[in-house]
């Protein structure tokens, strides 16, 4: 079994790669070759547990499950990440464990190539102007996305802090050569943006209605639990609703708010993201009309992601390996 730590794992698959693995992973899931993801949530006194399960039958089958602490006071009482946790890989064929390997890298390179792709199909094709929500490692992670798939021109920052927010337009703005503006002002920025990603652990609306022009594309990477909510539940009668897995989104997405509230129906669901890649569920309708991207994160990303990992790591010779069986 291989051993692989954040670091490690960190140099070894460029960002086409992982949108390339998740979108076929994404597919195969659609075409039935998967095995059909679970997942669990755990709270703890400080914080919660997110396990993710499943696997890939392709003609080498994999199973994957990750378990993600999420401790949003870490970095205040502790200076360490809020996010902790690991990802087992194993063979499907036998049940062999292959690797565990830190999930941090994995988790932030995978969310963001669903977005990446989710935009392909979902954004306005001209789309030069985003607002991200959230200025950690998922924040930079989904503004390099939507930069790799739009003609992004401008982004607003708005973090939790306004020297946060600067701090993120600074050095994203020198790594994407484009303009970055720190905003405290969300409702002027969405007002002037084609795209909005929101990727915050926040637990009442922040993107309303009111403040959305028409042909906006928002990604709504934060609610991955039951209580997280990033958009009003009012906003998704209005607009075309996609997202990564109908199951999770209608438990602890976006989509399950608008559900809980007598909203929207699980009919009115356009389609997982999956369908998008393989044709069988269509896109964006209109230049006008608003489109949502409710990312749960998944299982199907996690086992792609991992996979790729594991195969370029035994290759380059990286990693350190272990006999659990000894």
């Amino acid at each position: 079994m291989l051993v692989l730590t954040r670091s490690q794992i960190a140099g070894l698959l460029k960002f086409d790669e992982y949108v390339t693995v998740v979108g076929a992973a994404f597919r195969a899931h659609a075409e039935g070759c998967s095995i059909p993801p679970a997942l669990m949530h755990v709270s703890a006194p400080d914080g919660e547990f997110h396990i993710k399960a499943g696997g890939l039958l392709t003609p080498e089958p994999y199973f994957a499950l990750k378990s993600n602490g999420g401790f949003f006071l870490n970095r205040e009482r502790y200076g360490m990440p809020n996010i902790q946790g690991m990802v087992i890989l194993a063979s499907a064929s036998d049940g062999l464990p292959l690797a565990v390997m830190d999930s941090m890298e994995i988790t932030i390179q995978r969310t963001g190539a669903a977005t990446a792709i989710a935009a392909r199909y979902l954004a306005r094709r001209d789309s030069s102007v985003v607002t991200i929500c959230g200025c950690g490692n998922q924040g930079r992670i989904q503004l390099r996305a939507i930069c790799h798939s739009l003609p992004i021109r401008k982004a607003f920052a708005f973090g939790l802090t306004l020297e946060g927010s600067r701090a993120f337009a600074t050095a994203m703005s020198a790594e994407l050569k484009i303009i970055v503006e720190a905003t405290e002002d969300l409702p002027a920025a969405l007002r002037q943006s084609d795209v909005c990603v929101t990727c915050t652990p926040a637990r009442k609306a922040l993107i309303f209605a009111a403040d959305v022009p028409r042909g906006m594309f928002l990604s709504a990477v934060g609610a991955d639990s039951p209580d997280k909510q990033e958009l009003d539940q009012h906003l998704l009668p209005l607009a075309g609703v996609y997202g990564d897995l109908l199951e999770q989104c209608a438990q602890v997405g976006e989509f399950h708010h608008g559900i809980e509230h007598g909203l929207v129906t699980r009919e009115d669901f356009r389609g997982e993201l999956g369908a998008l890649i393989a044709g069988t569920a269509r896109g964006r309708t209109s230049a006008d009309e608003i489109t949502i991207y409710d990312s749960t994160g998944t299982a199907i990303q996690d086992v792609a992601a991992a996979v790729a990992v594991y195969r370029k790591a035994k290759a380059a010779g990286i990693g350190t390996e272990l006999d659990l069986a000894t």
